[in-house]
């Protein structure tokens, strides 16, 4: 989308420009109005909160069965490479030892 597209409201048909605020970057009224009729529990939980807990909400969890098969491969996948990389240390201990202090 082009700059100019993005800073001046769309126009109709008939040329004359949309009201302001009906654009496709308009933002949408505040929660402060919506706020204010909840008395302490407005205060008690903010707005940052109950975006998270709706965003909690949208997740789909894994199965039990998809958590234990993916972590077993988590854990295989870790000692595979601790193995490998400690293998390759002890290869170069031996080279350094054999070769430099020799």
């Amino acid at each position: 989308m082009s700059r100019s597209l993005r800073r001046h409201p769309l126009s109709t048909k008939s040329g004359k420009r949309a009201p302001l605020g009906t654009g496709p970057g308009a933002r949408r009224p505040s929660r402060e109005g919506a706020r204010q009729g909840r008395g302490v529990l407005g205060l008690l939980r903010p707005s940052w909160a109950e975006g998270i807990v709706s965003e909690l909400r949208k997740v789909t969890w894994p199965s039990m069965e998809d958590t234990r098969s993916l972590t077993m491969m988590v854990v295989v996948v870790a000692t595979a490479v601790g193995l490998f990389l400690g293998g390759v240390d002890m290869f170069f201990n031996w080279f350094i030892d054999n070769t430099l202090f020799r």
